[in-house]
């Protein structure tokens, strides 16, 4: 199959610790965090899995998987305190420099993710990813981590699920910097998203692609949407709008042509008209952007977990919602088994559709899954074999992609290396193919049977 195409996720906030270790500024999820009654238990990343302490123990657990590529993100507000590169920390590079090399002397391509959700505070305080001017602020930052490490770093993301980005933390307020505006917030971030992804892209291809010869791309998310009843046209044609108005919003810019789905242009505009305004609540590119947008990825990027059931529904008008705009109701898929996280079934039938729906949609591109896995309950050890039959499955559907549909699958990235702060949900659950015991200030880290089941896939290269 991939043959050098598995590997394992962590993310910085979710792993590091070290939260104001060594010159390191406060990110807007610390600050959230660290506010009384935000997440369950009042868990933070404070210390987490205190990789920043234990890198070697982390080398350790990649070393025994036998992974030929490890995704990772680095924390902005370590490397550039208040966000700008006048507050260099260099402690936070040098921390940075060590986990590459360490990578690199363990024959493990480095994946790097330059934005994984932690904003420096000192950025939120402008007015985050609703202020412009964070599209030339993260180029800055891009173009740093381009220069310092792109020497060794050849597959870059510049952003993770950037819909999560918009609709969690713009229009539900669930995630900070928790702003609940529906309506108009998210179409505004994420518009400043994709242009702030396609500057870094120029950047690199400008600047560093004919010395360094790496791949950018942007990592975003996508449940697989079946409709409800696939002899209905219009349920069909609603888990197609559902696709494009999660999946599309930012796959359709960046691979298609620079522009949104037509089937979010007329959605988003019809409900604004009838809702009395003067002009969509969609913010539109010029053609100078599209231009300027379009064909900003080398490879796509996706990060899957589940599958939801769609139908038709003529949806309501007030609020001003994203949600409202797609105008169909969504179900799980009933049948298949739950997970530790509500409405996140285990649906594996779900992978390969998506797959071939990209490959469809986006012009047969060279796909890597960035993230797949399931959450178990944290009080599961090293018995998870919920998690074995999970990746067994998933795994097995990627393979049909690959081997009888044609996919150009190029790389499976089992989430996560162990178990870590899951955002909302704390230390409720966890992903990982290890457990670690945050009970314990030495945080140990004992692989359960999904690591063992894993190393035999990635030995056996998948053909069991």
């Amino acid at each position: 199959m991939f043959l050098k195409g598995w590997g394992v996720s962590s993310s910085a906030y979710q792993i590091e610790g070290g939260w104001n270790a060594d010159g390191k500024g406060p990110s807007f999820w610390d600050t959230f965090t660290q506010k009384h009654g935000s997440i369950p238990a009042n868990a933070n990343g404070d210390v987490a899995c205190d990789s920043y302490h234990r890198l070697d123990e982390d080398f350790y657990m990649l070393r025994a998987l036998r992974v030929k590529s490890y995704r990772f993100s680095l924390s902005w507000s370590r490397i550039f305190p208040d966000g700008r590169r006048t507050s260099l920390n260099q402690k936070g590079v040098d921390y940075y420099n060590r986990l590459i090399d360490g990578l690199l002397v363990y024959n493990i391509t480095p994946m790097v993710t330059l934005y994984h959700w932690d904003l420096p505070q000192a950025l939120q305080d402008l007015g985050g990813w609703d202020n412009v001017e964070m599209i030339n602020i993260f180029n800055d930052f891009c173009d740093f981590c381009f220069a310092i490490f792109g020497n060794r770093v050849k597959f870059w993301m510049t952003f993770n699920q950037p819909h999560t980005i918009a609709w969690s933390g713009y229009g539900l307020g669930q995630i900070p910097p928790n702003v609940k505006n529906p309506g108009i917030a998210p179409y505004r971030v994420a518009h400043n998203l994709i242009k702030a992804h396609a500057k870094a892209y120029h950047t690199y291809n400008d600047k560093y692609r004919k010395s360094q010869g790496g791949l950018v791309s942007i990592a975003l998310n996508a449940d697989w949407i079946e409709p409800k009843d696939v002899h209905v046209p219009r349920e069909v044609v609603a888990a197609d709008r559902a696709l494009q108005f999660q999946l599309g919003w930012f796959a359709h810019p960046i691979f298609k042509n620079g522009d949104y789905p037509d089937a979010m242009k007329w959605q988003v505009g019809n409900k604004s008209e009838l809702q009395g305004l003067t002009e969509t609540r969609l913010p539109s590119f010029t053609e100078e952007e599209k231009s300027f947008i379009k064909g900003t990825a080398d490879v796509f990027c996706v990060n899957h977990y589940t599958t939801k059931i769609v139908s038709h529904a003529t949806l309501r008008l007030a609020p001003q919602s994203y949600e409202y705009d797609w105008d169909l109701s969504e179900a799980e898929e009933g049948e298949s088994p739950t997970t530790a996280i509500s409405k996140q079934r285990a649906v594996a039938w779900g992978l390969r559709r998506l797959l071939n729906w990209i490959k469809e949609e986006y012009g047969d591109p060279e796909i890597y899954i960035t993230e797949n896995g399931v959450a178990t309950d944290s009080k599961t050890t090293w018995d998870d074999s919920a998690r074995v039959f999970y990746y067994k499955t998933y795994v097995d559907e990627a393979l049909k992609a690959y081997d009888l549909d044609g996919v150009k699958l190029k790389g499976y990235i089992a989430t996560s290396l162990m178990d870590s702060f899951e955002w909302l949900n704390g230390y409720k659950v966890g992903f990982g193919l290890h457990h670690v015991d945050f009970t314990n200030p030495n945080r140990p880290r004992t692989p359960k049977y999904s690591a063992h089941f894993y190393y035999q896939v990635i030995k056996d290269n998948a053909h069991q």
